[in-house]
């Protein structure tokens, strides 16, 4: 089947915006990862969430890497 299934638009859903590189992507992409560092959450496309990944389970907030 060649038929695509599309997902309703969340009311109020955005672009994620990568918090270390800036690349922007339509709502959330699953490859992304979401961080919540001081009551806020940060998102981090698939390409700095690899280059950091150490840092990441290491729970070093974003500032430090």
């Amino acid at each position: 089947m060649d038929q695509h299934t599309h997902h309703p638009v969340q009311p109020g859903a955005e672009n994620a915006v990568c918090s270390r590189c800036g690349k922007v992507a339509e709502g959330t992409p699953p490859t992304w990862i979401c961080s919540v560092e001081n009551g806020r959450r940060r998102y981090f496309c698939e390409d700095c969430a690899r280059a950091n990944i150490r840092a990441i389970e290491g729970r070093l907030d974003s500032s430090w890497w």
